[in-house]
């Protein structure tokens, strides 16, 4: 009897092992792996060009000033890119305090849908066979200080962000699971009024690095940057801009786009939509829609 366990329980063994080697058969073919070369994860190219979206996007440009109100923000994306469409719903927490001196900011992808081609499944060295499904995305944590404000010197914010491995399917190539960091300083000049015409414009200059699977180089570090201006007009305010950032490996690690946005505020929420064409290593022609709900600030 316990000779017979013993090979039910080695002949089980050999049938997942077999069927494991089945299951990632068209893996192996489609890329040529053989025994002895190294694992899936290290084909792994971590870098926008061949990563999904939100993997490892351009940070928001900012203006150089802490706005005065908390904000919660729910956001509905969708993605367009030939062979991967996709969709995703998003969250962000931003409070100010200490007078304005000081906010914090959090958000995130709170799930995806995706759907892509067996093109873009090569690419990327892709393990999802079909190419369709859900993810959870990485969640961030950003710390703003107000250096400078109405001063004549050009208001100027410094940001730092921490961005977590929290986002799931690595497997498909949505997402990094790895870390990042960056920080990056912002300034603006206020032209005008609100009431009339505010024209705001305004730059950002940073540093950007995240983990990689490179044995020799774990370190992807990036120059940041970013330059665009506010047309406001009483409620109403247009934002175009354009930013990106420059790795120094050039594995498709220097995303470029152009956004526009369209805000109107109410009294206690105001709505957003957005527009972000990709210019380079990031060719997603992306439309976001926001609703914003403010609260007063927290002295």
């Amino acid at each position: 009897m316990k000779r017979l366990l013993i090979i039910l329980l080695v002949f089980t063994s050999t049938l997942k092992f077999v069927s494991a080697q089945e299951d990632w058969s068209w893996w192996n073919d489609a890329h040529g792996w053989e025994t002895g070369d190294p694992g899936w994860r290290s084909w792994l190219i971590i870098s926008p060009a061949y990563l999904g979206p939100n993997a490892l996007p351009v940070p928001e440009l900012k203006k150089g000033i802490i706005e005065g109100r908390t904000e919660f923000e729910l956001t509905v994306s969708s993605h367009f890119l030939s062979g991967d469409p996709t969709q995703d719903i998003s969250g962000r927490v931003y409070i100010p305090f200490a007078q304005n001196k000081i906010a914090v900011e959090m958000y995130g992808v709170l799930l995806e849908h995706y759907a892509y081609t067996e093109e873009i499944r090569d690419e990327r060295f892709s393990r999802d066979k079909d190419g369709k499904g859900y993810a959870m995305g990485d969640f961030c944590f950003s710390t703003f200080i107000q250096l400078f404000k109405d001063r004549a010197f050009p208001n100027t914010m410094f940001r730092a962000i921490l961005k977590t491995a929290s986002g799931t399917n690595f497997e498909g190539a949505r997402y990094a699971d790895t870390p990042a960091y960056s920080f990056d300083y912002s300034f603006s000049k206020d032209y005008g009024q609100p009431e009339t015409l505010l024209f705001r414009p305004h730059a950002m200059l940073g540093f950007y690095s995240w983990q990689t699977n490179d044995e020799l180089n774990l370190q992807n570090d990036a120059f940041l940057y970013g330059a665009g201006a506010d047309f406001q007009k009483n409620n109403w305010r247009f934002t175009p801009s354009w930013s990106g950032y420059s790795g120094y490996k050039n594995n498709g690690d220097r995303p470029r786009q152009l956004n526009f946005e369209l805000r109107k505020e109410y009294n206690k929420k105001a709505i957003s939509i957005k527009y972000q064409h990709g210019l380079h290593d990031w060719l997603y022609k992306t439309v976001r829609f926001s609703f914003i709900w403010k609260l007063n600030g927290i002295e």
